[in-house]
């Protein structure tokens, strides 16, 4: 293969917990390949503070977990894909720690030492595993040093996914994902990755928002792709805003853990009053969207610019210990939160809708996955529940690996694929239409589609994603692709696939929130958007 082209039996785009963990639970008599948009650990995994939630203690039940589950996800998760994920939870924790995740212990009483579990916003128990404050950063670190290790995984670093190569689109059963177009480096060359099997672990797409917790490359790539190459999505109008992201001029999108209030963590006023005790009776324990809505309500009636967490009730040692990276991050801005509260306001988060797959990861295209945030599992439902994230990532990324494993000795590699065409292209001489698009994109939609929404705000924001639109589709047919477009170009596509959800869905539910349909509908129903392109598949993929 020419430096252009590359082959391999698993293309995986994403280098995130689900797919770090799909490479190594492949065979590896598999070539495979693994694509990352910037460097290997820069992705929402790195930064995930909270932990993994699994069934550990013998007070616990699966049950139990798949209840708090269904109730966090306002009735709208499938009560399979919640039995799916749950039950095989140990044994992913079990994977995680013979390689190399080192999850807090305690001493128990009788000298010995177990998981340290703590609790978090809509658990009935205490299931969370956790690093210290900085889980997703071990798992990350542990997976990427097994990955690095194995000789069947070739890792391409800066190299952004464009689109999907789809062959015989109007045919079902012969429907085939045979690899993708990737842009590599400042001189935009587009490389051609041929593969067998194809798997998108590109995360969420919570950059869409002005305000996020998120690292600017959750850009809704995987999902716009898998939509423009013919899949279905589900529930994208359920966007969950973390209720503490820490509120200060100099720092970007720094995550405040639920952990903290899983410990005793009080919200509070500027007066110091608590106020969750009036919205619910579970308080600061209270599902993401039920903390995010009273947030938003308290900071809109008092015009405050953010409220406040404090677990300064609890002793020094305990806080530097639980959670020493916040306690760090804290201190250089000048907030001791052994002493002082900690300034917090809600932020996108997490997408809980995406690309609609099976319990194995498959989608409607013969030969494509798609695992983690980019997935509509049926797991979350209306709004996910804390710390079933990686969980998530780790057991649908095992399963689409023995999907894979068992498949691959009937597919064959595809046939030669043509090379990125750019012969009708020039280079953009108003990069500025660029970062306006940019802005306006996620101020709007901010302000638009964002904790609260009417039917009029969302038909101003349809107003001004369908010129967006238009205006992105002309640029990018006249100008050779750029990062920031591809990634603009993603944007626009998932912010209209969430407004055009959120328009659908007449009912407040878990994260949707509507001032003209307060009331829960009596039935639970998923908004499911079918594209153009769609052709129901007549066989098993792959």
């Amino acid at each position: 293969m020419s430096e252009y082209h590359h082959q391999c039996d698993v293309l995986i785009i994403g280098s995130g917990a689900a797919g770090l963990t799909l490479a190594a639970r492949l065979d590896p008599a598999l070539r495979i390949a693994i694509l990352c948009k910037s460097a290997l650990s820069e992705g929402s995994t790195y930064y995930a503070q909270g932990g993994v939630a699994a069934v550990m203690d013998d007070e616990d039940t699966i049950e139990s977990h798949v209840n708090d589950t269904i109730i966090a996800g306002a009735g709208l998760c499938d009560k399979e894909a919640i039995h799916f994920t749950v039950s095989h939870a140990r044994e992913c924790i079990e994977w995680l720690v013979a390689h190399g995740v080192d999850f807090t212990l305690e001493e128990k009483a009788d000298g010995t030492k177990d998981f340290h579990l703590t609790r978090e916003g809509g658990h009935s128990h205490r299931r969370i595993l956790h690093a210290a404050d900085a889980t997703g950063r071990a798992v990350s670190s542990a997976l990427t040093a097994l990955v690095r290790r194995l000789p069947n995984v070739d890792l391409f670093e800066q190299h952004n996914a464009v689109d999907l190569i789809v062959q015989n689109r109007g045919h079902a059963a012969e429907k085939r994902c045979v690899g993708a177009y990737v842009l590599y480096g400042k001189n935009g060359v587009v490389k051609t990755f041929s593969a067998r099997f194809v798997v998108l672990a590109t995360g969420g797409a919570s950059k869409v928002y002005l305000y996020s917790t998120n690292p600017d490359v959750s850009s809704g790539d995987g999902i716009a792709m898998a939509w423009r190459a013919g899949c279905r999505v589900a529930n994208m109008e359920f966007n969950q805003f973390h209720p503490t992201c820490l509120y200060h001029p100099t720092a970007r999108s720094f995550l405040i853990t639920e952990a903290l209030r899983g410990e005793g963590a009080h919200l509070l006023l500027a007066d110091g009053t608590r106020f969750m005790p009036h919205f619910d009776a579970r308080a600061e324990l209270a599902p993401r969207d039920i903390v995010a809505r009273a947030i938003d309500h308290e900071m809109k009636r008092l015009g405050a610019p953010c409220v406040y967490l404090n677990i300064s009730h609890k002793s020094s040692d305990f806080i530097k210990s639980h959670f020493p990276m916040i306690y760090e991050k804290c201190l250089e801005l000048g907030i001791d939160i052994t002493r002082d509260p900690i300034p917090v306001v809600p932020a996108a988060h997490y997408t809980c809708g995406g690309v609609m797959t099976d319990l194995a990861g498959r989608v409607d295209v013969n030969g494509l996955y798609a695992i983690g945030e980019v997935a509509h599992t049926g797991l979350h439902g209306a709004n996910r529940m804390a710390s079933n994230s990686l969980l998530e990532c780790v057991v649908f990324a095992t399963a689409a690996a023995a999907d894979i494993n068992q498949q691959a000795a009937t597919v064959p590699y595809p046939a030669p694929l043509p090379q990125w065409d750019e012969s009708q292209v020039s280079d953009s001489d108003e990069e500025v239409v660029v970062s306006h698009n940019w802005n306006e994109l996620r101020h709007f939609m901010w302000d638009y589609v964002g904790i609260v929404r009417t039917t009029k705000r969302l038909e101003r924001a349809k107003r001004r994603i369908d010129v967006l639109k238009q205006e992105i589709h002309e640029y990018y047919s006249a100008f050779r692709i750029t990062n920031d477009l591809l990634e603009l170009r993603n944007l626009v596509c998932v912010a209209d696939l969430i407004i055009r959800s959120a328009l659908i869905r007449k009912e407040s539910r878990g994260l949707h929130f509507t001032l003209d349909y307060p009331v829960l509908a009596e039935v639970a129903e998923n908004t499911v958007l079918v594209p153009p392109s769609y052709v129901k598949r007549s066989a098993p993929n792959p």
